[in-house]
């Protein structure tokens, strides 16, 4: 019986029609909500097995949205599948299959590949979670391929591994968007030039390879940990994946400096909790209320860095490791021993010498001999206009002479940070020291 405005419906009928309809558009918007949560946890997994399986970036980029747009349809008649990342694959692989056949009436050459995806179409869950050979993993290896530009390999990994989008990689790398633009695309071009495999490297070509990998890993961690521009001060996402690819990478080779990183973001992260307020404002580290400091990721991050020390082989991450160990054995901040941290920065300039690295021990030095001895070494540093534009370093300079009293160098000092720095977080804490100077 149909019914409508002109017929008219028997009594009863319309209130059911109307909870039908309701109950559609609920299980429509509960489908779309889960599509985006999926998106969210797994589209990078996801994209990274289209890699795998379909040989090309953009060619697994256009089945990745093409999967998900399929999902937004079907997930909302037939419901959410066991498996979404599995059904994403699946999905995404066909329509690419789909793609290449209809484009084959103006290529012949996909008609070749396209039948052989066709007849190689049975993944299973098991190639898709295959352990230490993780797809993410290959993929990362791949954007680090020494046949790339070394700025190329960071550029690749933050837009194809983490799914930063162009204008976030260009800020936070002080970079102009249409450079970083411009790397990603050659190095897709060499990728598909030069016939760069898919795959991680043998044993015996690995510990050449891992430097540039633990590099991207912990460039992808900062990102996380203290993001360059948004609303939110931290992305969990983001430092969530770097340690889970460390994580990876020791199981495959674990080498000093790969558990030196580990231990290093561990510690780091363990922090992630008191390092803002419930309002999202930014709580700096001698501020933070170490209760919600999470032990457990500290005693793994402290297990990591000892058997990294233990193999007489100290790096970089390392050493950064060491600092972040003092901050987290200190009960409060008036016990911490700064001596030692300068000693380890000390350290740190030799193995990696950087105008950041400088910055941080002259902050270290300020705080075990005073404010005058730190801004002294800070003044030198900017003085050789090496970091000019970067934000915390006028920051911790406006941040001493506040200390010494001298009020109008520090309002300047901090004025100059807030017009570098792009998150909201520290624009907020820099707008109140400013207002607190009057």
């Amino acid at each position: 019986m149909r019914c409508g405005p002109r017929q008219g419906c028997p009594p009863g009928v319309t209130p059911v029609i109307e909870a039908l309809q309701e109950t559609s558009r609920s299980e429509a918007q509960r489908a779309s909500e889960t599509v985006e949560a999926v998106y969210r946890s797994e589209s990078r997994r996801v994209f990274a097995t289209l890699v795998r399986l379909l040989g090309d970036f953009d060619l697994a980029e256009e089945a990745l949205h093409d999967a998900f747009a399929s999902a937004v349809e079907q997930w909302a008649r037939d419901g959410v599948p066991a498996n979404p990342r599995a059904w994403l694959v699946s999905a995404g692989r066909f329509k690419a299959i789909d793609a290449m056949r209809r484009r084959a009436r103006f290529d012949t050459s996909l008609v070749e590949l396209a039948e052989r995806l066709d007849a190689d179409s049975r993944t299973t869950l098991e190639e898709t979670d295959d352990g230490v050979e993780d797809d993410r993993l290959r993929l990362i290896f791949t954007c680090c391929h020494p046949a790339l530009p070394p700025d190329a390999h960071v550029a690749l990994t933050l837009r194809e591994v983490c799914g930063l989008t162009t204008e976030e990689i260009a800020r936070a790398f002080l970079t102009a968007p249409p450079t970083v633009a411009q790397r990603i695309v050659r190095a897709k071009a060499k990728i598909r030039s030069a016939g760069i495999p898919y795959q991680v490297p043998s044993r015996s070509d690995l510990p050449v390879r891992l430097d540039g990998v633990l590099r991207v890993v912990y460039l992808i961690f900062n990102e996380g940990y203290s993001a360059s521009s948004g609303r939110l001060l931290t992305r969990a996402d983001l430092s969530g994946e770097a340690i889970r690819l460390g994580r990876l990478l020791i199981e495959l080779l674990p080498e000093p400096e790969a558990l030196g990183l580990l231990a290093l973001m561990l510690l780091h992260e363990s922090r992630r909790a008191a390092r803002t307020s419930p309002t999202g404002d930014l709580v700096l580290l001698v501020d933070q209320d170490r209760s919600l400091w999470n032990r457990d990721q500290i005693a793994e991050g402290m297990g990591f860095l000892e058997r990294a020390l233990s193999s007489g082989q100290v790096g970089a991450y390392t050493l950064q490791a060491a600092i972040a160990a003092v901050h987290a054995r200190a009960s409060d901040p008036a016990a911490t021993d700064w001596g030692r941290i300068v000693a380890l920065y000390d350290a740190l300039a030799q193995v990696e010498p950087s105008p950041v690295v400088e910055l941080n021990r002259a902050v270290a030095i300020a705080m075990r001999n005073g404010p005058s001895a730190g801004l002294d070494l800070i003044d030198a540093i900017l003085a050789r206009n090496d970091l000019a534009d970067y934000h915390l370093a006028h920051a911790a300079r406006a941040d001493l002479c506040r200390k010494l009293g001298r009020t109008a160098e520090a309002r300047d000092a901090y004025q100059r940070a807030l017009t570098l720095t792009r998150l909201e977080p520290e624009r907020r804490f820099l707008e109140r020291r400013l207002n607190e100077l009057g």
